[in-house]
């Protein structure tokens, strides 16, 4: 199981790319227009958002906190282990090494859950934590081409994507799916008509 946080995440506008003119103006050689979007200058609410990932099913679990701190953290981890169901004996944390992550508090929530070990990636290795791809789609999906007034819109659109993402979850394969990669060159000692 992956974990972290996604942020700090702002009420505010999200680019998009939806295009206002499908085909290109009727003046030629001018190119079709992306939608515009008003600066935003606006500070408003901000938050962060605590997840956990199983790439194996691909079933997510996302919770939102108006702050980065250990206690939250703690709390988090607690509906993880809610969230998990009772049959699954042991539950690798996979983590980032964020001193939150590495606090007494979390040991101490170790041993009052022995079923959980905590798993931490090497410094500068966020790609070995499967959720940060992750984050990614999910910031597609809730907050992308939007506007957000409140701190409150921003977790509704969340918590929607969340619930969307569960019930269209597949397996999360790690690397660009097998359909977008580009076909490699034959190379320097293979002749390209040979094959």
């Amino acid at each position: 199981m992956n974990l972290d946080e996604m942020g700090p995440e702002s009420a505010k506008s999200f680019l998009g790319k939806k295009l206002v003119h499908a085909q290109p103006a009727p003046e030629k050689g001018k190119p079709a227009e992306r939608a515009s979007q008003e600066i935003d200058y606006g500070r408003r609410a901000k938050g962060y958002i605590f997840g956990a990932f199983q790439p194996a099913t691909g079933e997510a679990l996302t919770r939102p906190y108006d702050r980065r701190t250990t206690e939250n953290w703690i709390d988090f981890l607690n509906q993880v282990e809610q969230w998990v169901p009772q049959s699954i004996e042991r539950i690798y944390a996979i983590l980032d090494n964020l001193a939150m992550h590495r606090a007494t508090d979390v040991l101490l929530f170790a041993l009052q859950y022995p079923r959980w070990e905590f798993v931490f990636q090497p410094i500068y290795a966020a790609y070995l934590n499967l959720i940060e791809p992750w984050w990614k789609t999910l910031r597609s999906l809730a907050l992308k081409g939007r506007r957000f007034e409140t701190w409150e819109q921003v977790c509704d659109a969340i918590d929607r994507a969340t619930v969307y993402w569960n019930a269209h979850r597949h397996p999360f394969v790690w690397g660009r799916r097998r359909r977008h990669r580009h076909r490699r060159s034959s190379g320097i000692a293979i002749p390209a008509n040979v094959r």
